[in-house]
């Protein structure tokens, strides 16, 4: 096992974390963003107010992506188990 072969496969462990976690990330970023400026407008300065949205949307953007995330999660997968068997050789 050599050091570029860990680097490759934790750099795709990475890149394919950050890839699936970016939608959710960003659907919250958006929610919280809405709301803050919605809460400035009105002058409400409750802080518990953003967390019922966010993870709502939160929620739908898991449900929307799903089949996305899978895919994803299956290609790297087979990546590593390929990699995996071909060390041995």
């Amino acid at each position: 096992m050599t050091e570029e072969f860990c680097q490759q496969i934790a750099r795709e462990a990475v890149f394919t974390c950050l890839s699936i976690a970016g939608p959710m990330l960003a659907f919250a970023l958006i929610t919280g963003l809405t709301v803050g400026i919605l809460q400035a407008v009105a002058q409400v300065h409750e802080m518990t107010l953003t967390f019922i949205p966010k993870i709502v949307a939160v929620a739908v953007a898991l449900i929307v992506f799903m089949p996305w995330i899978i895919s994803r999660m299956t290609s790297f997968s087979t990546f590593a188990f390929e990699k995996i068997a071909t060390l041995g050789q």
